[in-house]
């Protein structure tokens, strides 16, 4: 019996006013996925794109072949930078509120991604990050004071008024500018990589992009290169269910897992519990270890859940439930490493109330340094002139004249 063709429209599992629904997710049991040999080829460990790595157990006990073992000094190093990213997000997210800033992207329910990945990757190894990877730069040293002053686009920006609030960038500590173009940062990660494979370096790469960027042609572009050269890269999906108001099967993501896309290229993929720290650093190890010595890309795909809206300027009230964070069977990542250090003594509730008011002071402290940089209302105020630098060797006579038109109006002098 033959039917007629249909068009497939992808639809979320639960929408606002309903019971959130995760029934889609296909997991695996904390340490039940095998750990293979870094120079495994793709074609014999399919199985990492289809099945879940994960090492905390319900019972918050490390379990496995992926267990990294990481003794409680790195524990708690690893939740100082997730407690701090976190206060970092809630302060940034209230001065948004309060019109003190003009935009802001969080990273709540994330941050394990970033600081597993971070502290499982070398300081000169290059990343390539996506927006909601404020840890990797907290992680990496930079100041609060200095990410602040960016979003306020005042005296002490990085960027000098130039980019978006929240396209940050560290050039001393290895980490390329933000690009508000969506996937961009893939083929640029691949490209670096394939240079310092040219130079005969140890360095790699490590890029970030979200679900919803999968979408974009530079993410093809990226896998087509890195699955040709074969260079020194970690290509990395952030699979938080949710693009900016649209459900992650509107990516692809119902038919096969995101990290099954590499397969089909010859590159391994592996699917990993995002929420697990120990899981996102073990897999990190892994594929750094494979892409340093001479073995190729990996692509990973991180399951997790957006905890906040999608930005400041989105409402996610009005596409998913409101519950739906604290029904993701995969938890909260901060709660699940503070329940691994309690049970292996590590750890108290009175340690952590502690952390986070310190956290909270360091945050207060930097917001304070840098509004005395100015705000959008209140000076000091960028210089105007700094628009017509830092784009030509030597200003051409357009802008030299741009700016004696700018000059003649305010009364400044070059």
């Amino acid at each position: 019996m033959t039917q007629k063709p249909y068009l497939h429209i992808p639809r979320p599992t639960a929408r606002p006013g309903e019971v959130p629904d995760f029934s889609y997710l296909k997991l695996s049991d904390a340490g039940a996925v095998d750990r293979p040999p870094v120079t495994e080829k793709a074609k014999n460990i399919e199985y990492l794109s289809h099945q879940l790595v994960r090492v905390l157990d319900e019972q918050h006990e490390a379990k496995g072949p992926w267990d990294p073992s990481l003794d409680e000094a790195a524990l708690v190093k690893a939740l100082r930078y997730m407690v701090l990213t976190r206060a970092y997000d809630d302060r940034m997210q209230r001065v948004q509120r309060q019109g003190k800033i003009s935009f802001y992207i969080q990273s709540l329910g994330e941050e394990a991604i970033s600081i597993g990945q971070g502290l499982a990757l070398a300081p000169d190894d290059m990343l390539f990050p996506s927006y909601r990877n404020q840890g990797l730069y907290i992680l990496r040293g930079t100041r609060l004071v200095d990410m602040m002053c960016q979003c306020l686009s005042n005296t002490g920006d990085m960027c000098k008024g130039r980019q978006m609030p929240i396209m940050y960038q560290n050039r001393d500590k290895n980490i390329f500018s933000i690009s508000g173009n969506l996937a961009t940062q893939f083929p640029q990660a691949v490209g670096w990589a394939m240079g310092s494979a040219i130079k005969g370096e140890k360095h790699i790469a490590a890029s970030w992009v979200g679900d919803g960027s999968t979408s974009e042609a530079d993410f093809h572009y990226a896998l087509t290169f890195a699955a040709v050269y074969q260079p020194p890269v970690i290509l990395n999906v952030v699979n938080n269910q949710w693009a900016i108001s649209t459900f992650q099967g509107f990516a692809g993501g119902e038919r096969r897992p995101f990290a099954a896309r590499g397969v089909g290229l010859g590159i391994p993929g592996i699917r990993v519990d995002g929420n697990d720290l120990l899981a996102v650093y073990a897999v990190t190890c892994w594929a750094a270890e494979r892409a340093r010595n001479g073995h190729g890309p990996t692509l990973i795909e991180h399951v997790t859940y957006r905890g906040g809206a999608h930005s400041t300027s989105d409402d996610p009230s009005r596409y998913r439930p409101k519950d739906e964070w604290a029904a993701f069977p995969l938890g909260d990542p901060m709660d699940r490493l503070i329940q691994h250090l309690i049970k292996l003594g590590h750890w108290s509730d009175e340690n952590q109330t502690a952390l986070e008011q310190e956290t909270k002071t360091i945050v207060d402290d930097a917001w304070k340094e840098a509004v005395s940089f100015g705000t959008m209302s209140e000076p000091p105020f960028l210089d105007a002139q700094l628009m017509f630098e830092d784009v030509f060797k030597e200003m051409p006579d357009h802008l030299k004249r741009q700016r004696d038109e700018l000059l003649a109006l305010t009364g400044d002098t070059p």
